[in-house]
């Protein structure tokens, strides 16, 4: 796969940070249309000791989260807007999420994101995320960014 948006370019552009950042790298990005993003899933991760210590598997909120995370990434570039600290990108709606199978270290989560209308500050997009070509998850995500501080 080749990388359009290295950690790097993903860490100028998204507000997140360690534990909380939940996309590696970038693949594909189309402006206006679509993203395809990876998030490496590691035994490392400091949600597997409570989640769960016998059975580590990724909450299905932080898989919403990354695909949020690759959808904000879209919207940036889309906008030909690099965010800097003070813009956020806030949920404003989940809907018609569905899990399929759970995450496991080893994984890696091929998230990708089609935008499907931007009204009234409103972005709201269709998104998935697979693990080897098998869908784990899938949602309606809608988000607005707001910018922060002074």
């Amino acid at each position: 796969m080749n990388t359009v948006m290295d950690i790097h370019q993903i860490l100028k552009r998204l507000p997140h940070r360690y534990p909380l950042l939940l996309v590696d790298r970038v693949v594909e990005l189309e402006k206006n249309v679509r993203i395809q993003a990876l998030k490496n899933v590691t035994i490392n991760e400091p949600f597997f000791t409570g989640h769960f210590p016998h059975r580590p598997v990724m909450p299905g909120v932080l898989i919403l989260e990354a695909m949020a995370q690759s959808a904000a990434l879209l919207s940036f570039a889309s906008m030909d807007v690099d965010p800097g600290d003070d813009t956020v990108v806030y949920f404003a709606g989940i809907d018609a999420a569905r899990f399929k199978r759970p995450v496991e270290p080893g994984d890696q989560l091929i998230l990708e994101a089609l935008i499907d209308r931007v009204r009234g500050g409103i972005h709201k997009y269709k998104a998935k995320a697979t693990v080897a070509g098998e869908t784990v998850a899938e949602a309606e995500l809608m988000c607005t960014m707001r910018k922060i501080g002074g």
